[in-house]
């Protein structure tokens, strides 16, 4: 599938990007250095040194903030301007190119498009992350998953696989057997699951004390362009209603590497036990372990059956529990057409 560039993508944690430090990403195939300077202002530059085509992220930052080339020790300023050259005067040819980024609730995010039609705006509102006491969230990432971001959004959208993908943890809900409910806006898709006096989750009950045999259990996904997903799940039982539940918030965010690699990066923020930091971290390492030894490996295994062949070629059979996938599917698909036609239109003026 190809690339929606005008959006937002998550490059980094913000956490995971020290004051005087550079990290490698490779976001739509575009080979990124990001890096952050003393001040804490942040730069993504073109990964790829134009003297002698050394990656900057081998380099380091100064202390101006500019990234300098570990190998003949150019700099080059967060605009992607060299702004040193220790051999003599700077050509004015000699620059790389930078993309926007924005650090916004603990997120670095870039937008790989046109810089004019970059729009802070877009960006999914993930405060409720930062909002979150440190013993009631965590977050993580798998840098370079095997498959498409496409099949990473798919496997979101259809939360069916839960009770028997991780049967002995999420699962046991009864997700498969409720009918999924789809609400499009121009700006997000979302798909819901309700159960009804149903048995909670398998891993539920080590979370939240005294939790009864039966609960209603909601389960409510927003998908955000191109890959930007939001997870509420509620849980309630006798004498809650509202707002009143016990409520986890999680991100699922998939930022493409290659055509066949995906960065996955996750978080999750909960209302009930928030200084409980025993269970902070059980729930942070069995996330961790599910998402990389069942989720990870099954999209893999999806991906390598696929052989290179597109989703809509190999005439899937959908069944109702697609129906927010398939939403997702075809307005992406839609939006990238658009931005292609575009950028014709662009060239052709």
């Amino acid at each position: 599938m190809p690339y929606l560039r005008n959006c937002w993508y998550l490059a980094a944690w913000s956490d995971r990007l020290e004051a005087g430090k550079v990290i490698a990403r490779t976001i739509l195939d575009e080979p990124v250095a990001l890096f952050r300077g003393r001040d804490g202002k942040i730069g993504a530059l073109e990964d790829r040194c134009p003297h002698r085509f050394a990656p900057l992220s081998a380099g380091k930052v100064n202390d101006v903030g500019a990234v300098v080339c570990g190998y003949h020790g150019l700099g080059f300023g967060r605009d992607g301007v060299c702004v040193r050259n220790p051999h003599g005067p700077i050509p004015s040819a000699l620059k790389v190119r930078s993309w926007p980024v924005v650090d916004l609730h603990g997120i670095i995010w870039i937008w790989m498009g046109a810089a004019e039609a970059c729009d802070q705006k877009l960006i999914p509102d993930f405060s409720w992350f930062e909002r979150a006491p440190s013993t009631a969230k965590s977050h993580d990432e798998i840098l370079s998953g095997g498959g498409g971001y496409d099949l990473y959004v798919d496997n979101i959208m259809d939360l069916s696989h839960t009770d028997y993908l991780h049967a002995d943890t999420l699962g046991g809900g009864g997700v498969a057997f409720s009918k999924p409910d789809i609400t499009t806006t121009d700006s997000w898709i979302e798909v819901v699951w309700q159960s009804r006096d149903a048995h909670p989750p398998a891993m539920y009950p080590r979370m939240i004390p005294n939790l009864p045999e039966l609960v209603d259990l909601t389960l409510r996904v927003r998908w955000f362009p191109a890959s930007i997903m939001r997870l509420d799940g509620e849980v309630r039982h006798k004498n809650m209603s509202g707002d009143d539940c016990h409520r986890a918030i999680a991100a699922h965010i998939f930022t493409p590497e290659s055509e066949g690699t995906t960065h996955y990066f996750y978080a999750i923020a909960r209302n009930f036990a928030e200084e409980d930091e025993a269970c902070n971290s059980m729930i942070a390492e069995a996330r961790s372990r599910i998402f990389r030894t069942e989720d990870k490996p099954m999209i893999e295994r999806v991906h390598a059956r696929m052989e290179g062949r597109d989703f809509w070629e190999m005439k899937p059979l959908l069944l109702r529990i697609d129906i927010g996938a398939v939403h997702v599917r075809r307005r992406l698909k839609k939006l990238i057409e658009d931005e292609a036609g575009r950028r014709l239109v662009l060239a052709a003026t």
